[in-house]
C-alpha cells in the first residue's frame, strides 16, 4: 500500500530519530525519513553548518526514489524549520504541508522586539565564536539562551555536540521568505516570547497555530504529537489530489 512521505528534520541537539521519540509511530501510517543535517554524523567530526546544504538534503528526501511519486509532509524543529521553509520556497510543488516547531526563523522577524532583544543577546557571541573553544562557546550560549550553567562535556558525542552548536550559523543570516500557499502549522512551547513572535508573524501570513507543553520539545508532549498528526491527517484529506 502506497504512503505518504513525511521527512523529519531535527533542530541544534539530537538528530535523526533520536529527535523525535513521540513520531517514530507514524512509521505504520506514512513513509517517515528521519534526516539527519549537513554536519550531523554520529561518527565523522562536525563540520560548517550550511542552510544551502540542509535544503538540498530535505529536497532530495522528497524526490520520488522508486516509490511512485514525489512530495511529502515535512516536519521541522528550531533549526531545521530553516531548511523546511527554503525547501518549501525553492519547490512548494514538493511539499504538501509544513510543520514547524519552535521554528527559529528569526531572520523573518529580527525586527521585531523579542527577536532584536535576542540578537542583540546572541550576535557578540557568535562574532567571537572562531576564538572560543567548543566548551566556552556551548557555556556562554546556554547561560545566555537558557539562563542556567551547563556540565562540562566528557564523552566524546558530548564534545562533537559542542562542536556542532559553535559550528552553526546564526538563524538570523538565513534567506527566508514566506511560502505562499503551502498549509503550515506552528506548534510552540509557549514558555519563550521569542518563539511566540515568530508563531505570531506566521499566523499573519496564514499558518495555524497551536501552543502545547513541552517548553522547547513541545512535539514530546502527548498534546503536541495529537497536534502534528492530526494536522498532516487533515490536510491529506483535504488536499487528495497532491497527498495521495
Amino acid at each position: 500500500m502506497f504512503k505518504q512521505r513525511v521527512v523529519f528534520v531535527h533542530g541544534a541537539g539530537s538528530f535523526g530519530a533520536a529527535a523525535w521519540p513521540r513520531q517514530h509511530g507514524m512509521a505504520l501510517s506514512y513513509d517517515a525519513l528521519f534526516l539527519r543535517r549537513h554536519g550531523y554524523d554520529p561518527v565523522a567530526e562536525p563540520v560548517e553548518s550550511s542552510f544551502a546544504e540542509d535544503t538540498a538534503i530535505v529536497l532530495r528526501s522528497l524526490a520520488d526514489d522508486g516509490r511512485g511519486a514525489a512530495g511529502g509532509h515535512i516536519v521541522a524543529h528550531a533549526q531545521g524549520a530553516i531548511a523546511a521553509m527554503m525547501a518549501a520556497v525553492e519547490r512548494p510543488d514538493l511539499v504538501y504541508s509544513l510543520t514547524l516547531v519552535e521554528p527559529a526563523c528569526l531572520s523573518l522577524t529580527a525586527e521585531l522586539p523579542a527577536t532584536a532583544a535576542h540578537i542583540r543577546l546572541m550576535q557578540p557571541l557568535f562574532d567571537v565564536r572562531r576564538q572560543l573553544s567548543d566548551e566556552d562557546f556551548q557555556r556562554e550560549f546556554v547561560r545566555r539562551v537558557y539562563a542556567t550553567d551547563l556540565q562540562e562535556p566528557v564523552t566524546a558525542e558530548e564534545k562533537r555536540s559542542a562542536r556542532r552548536l559553535r559550528l552553526q550559523s546564526p538563524s538570523w543570516e538565513a534567506p527566508l521568505h514566506i511560502v505562499p500557499g503551502v498549509p503550515t502549522l506552528v506548534l510552540t512551547g509557549g514558555w519563550e516570547p521569542l518563539y511566540e513572535e515568530i508563531a505570531g508573524y506566521l499566523r499573519e501570513t496564514g499558518a495555524l497555530h497551536r501552543v502545547a507543553a513541552g517548553g522547547h520539545r513541545p512535539h514530546d508532549s502527548r498534546d503536541g504529537d495529537r497536534a502534528i498528526r492530526s494536522f498532516i491527517s487533515e490536510v491529506s484529506r483535504t488536499e487528495p489530489a497532491r497527498a495521495s
